[in-house]
């Protein structure tokens, strides 16, 4: 029978293999600062600064901003990291869906980066461990130049000849610019451009889509499908988000049935649930949605009502790691799996696999920097060869598993200024209330 004083021993060699300068229970927030990197979107990127040295990385949503989590750092100077929940609790209240979320969400990253890091153990484990031990990936592949399909069916092999098993491709109204009697009607004039022009000429129009506009969607995706193969997972993405109705949407939908797409993604404006769930009912095709929606709440709706097929949340709106698996296994619960969303640096992708690898009822990670010579160079510690026959091994170094590279971040900034300080934001930023009616900055 061991003794209490062996009991002692084996725990003090534990606690000395914590990777720590000092206790845990010792460390607290000393700074966040910021650096915006200048990509196809956005990477507004977060270092969490404590007082052992020791700094956790995460970065808000892409196309996000750095105020998103520059608005928090007021409530976590001071607070110990490792109380993570209690920290996202306290700032979840003032985020919202969309790019809103990116500030909560991508701090969540950066304090379980830290923990990991101070435990000396990868952040998957500290979500309970994983299912997996590599991620499949999804490649997001733009719409080519040339969208004829034979154009499309180029630019989606060039997707199977890097080693991707699982492809998605943007088709929608863009694919029809040009070709005559595709279109019934013509756009609404002297309205003010929106930004989405080329992807939905018919948002707030009398545009409506004809037998032979959609047959010509149909051909591009015949073609791709005849140019890959079966054995490639295929899915669509760009066009819903209100550029076809409700009832164009599901006659593609019934339409692209012979060709055993994995998901139509977003066939409805985000916030409209029954308007997705409407998509689903009717069409063979599943259905994936999810990246604007915000914390297990905002999905709950979609996943009890079964609205789509596939659960899609963007962990960097979702809430972040522990949250986006809340939300998984909530779905599982309904019989909906989960993909991930993803549009960010290899700071969040590393995020993404280690939330992955803990989902029991994954499916596949999307990767939109594929094309973006600079984007690995963005971190230490990620593999030149990462990816292998469209797979990515799961980290196993302590926290996210990479470390910021400061000369890859400084060459691609948006920004002048490379995380430097934020004292502004160290407290509130209209003061507190005084007795005597007056604000106290």
């Amino acid at each position: 029978m061991q003794s209490d004083k062996d009991n002692s021993e084996s725990i003090g060699r534990v606690e000395n293999a914590i990777r720590t300068h000092s206790r845990p229970s010792d460390l607290k927030i000393t700074d966040l600062r910021l650096a915006v990197v200048c990509s196809n979107y956005d990477y507004p990127i977060i270092k969490l600064e404590t007082n052992q040295g020791v700094y956790g990385i995460g970065e808000v949503r892409d196309a996000g901003h750095k105020e998103n989590a520059l608005q928090f750092k007021s409530m976590l100077l001071g607070q110990n990291p490792c109380n993570v929940d209690f920290l996202f609790r306290m700032m979840k209240s003032f985020g919202s869906a969309g790019r809103e979320g990116g500030g909560v969400s991508g701090l969540e990253l950066a304090l379980w980066d830290l923990v990991g890091k101070v435990y000396g153990v990868p952040c998957y484990q500290l979500l309970g461990g994983k299912y997996r031990d590599k991620i499949r990936i999804y490649a997001d592949t733009p719409a080519p130049t040339d969208i004829s399909p034979r154009g499309y069916a180029e630019r989606v092999l060039g997707r199977k000849q890097q080693g991707l098993t699982f492809i998605k491709f943007d088709i929608g109204l863009h694919c029809l610019e040009g070709l005559e009697n595709t279109t019934i009607g013509t756009p609404t004039q002297f309205e003010y451009p929106r930004g989405w022009e080329k992807r939905a000429p018919g948002s707030g129009s009398v545009l409506h889509v004809t037998d032979v506009g959609i047959a010509r969607l149909v051909e591009i995706v015949a073609t791709v499908r005849a140019a890959v193969g079966w054995e490639t997972a295929l899915c669509i993405d760009h066009f819903g988000h209100g550029a076809l109705t409700i009832k164009e949407v599901i006659r593609l939908g019934k339409a692209l049935e012979p060709f055993g797409l994995s998901w139509m993604e977003d066939p409805a404006p985000w916030w409209d649930i029954d308007a997705h769930k409407r998509v689903t009912d009717a069409v063979e095709v599943p259905t994936a949605a999810g990246e604007e929606l915000y914390l297990w709440e905002g999905f709950r709706e979609m996943i009890e009502k079964r609205a789509v097929d596939i659960l899609h949340p963007d962990l960097l709106t979702a809430g972040g790691m522990a949250e986006t698996k809340r939300i998984a296994d909530y779905a599982d619960r309904y019989g909906i799996p989960t993909a991930l969303h993803f549009a960010g640096s290899p700071i969040a992708f590393m995020a993404n696999l280690h939330t992955a690898a803990a989902i029991s009822s994954f499916v596949a990670l999307e990767h939109h920097g594929l094309d973006l010579p600079f984007w690995r160079d963005l971190v230490t510690g990620l593999p030149e060869n990462y990816m292998e026959n469209g797979y990515v091994a799961v980290p196993e170094l302590p926290g996210l598993g990479v470390d910021l590279n400061l000369d890859g971040i400084r060459e691609n900034l948006r920004f002048p200024g490379l995380f430097e300080p934020t004292e502004a934001w160290n407290t509130p930023k209209l003061g507190f209330w005084q007795p005597d009616r007056r604000w106290d900055h």
